[in-house]
């Protein structure tokens, strides 16, 4: 009998950037299964933009929680947050329609 891959955990992170008083963005929250789902939830109740990119989730994990991001991935989290306030401008669109 052939036995299944396991089914890959679903992975999350959630990053804090307030420009005023951070050199750059902070991981605030990072886990896996029902920790990641939560943060994802989370996340969605409140409005926050959610981007999957498991190769930005798995560079992110490796971050501690309440430690800015390293320089080495400045540029794909510029790309996230670029995503994030082009998100937040449709919506920002969409309430005043």
């Amino acid at each position: 009998m052939k036995r299944r891959p396991e089914p890959k955990r679903k992975s999350a992170v959630s990053l804090k950037y307030d420009i005023r008083k951070d050199k750059a963005p902070k991981v605030t929250a990072k886990g896996q299964g029902a920790i990641a789902e939560r943060i994802i939830a989370l996340a969605r109740e409140h409005d926050i933009p959610v981007k999957e990119d498991p190769d930005l989730v798995q560079a992110l994990s490796q971050v501690d929680i309440d430690q800015e991001i390293p320089p080495h991935i400045y540029t794909v989290v510029a790309e996230l947050l670029a995503f994030v306030y082009k998100v937040n401008e449709e919506y920002g669109r969409k309430r005043i329609l």
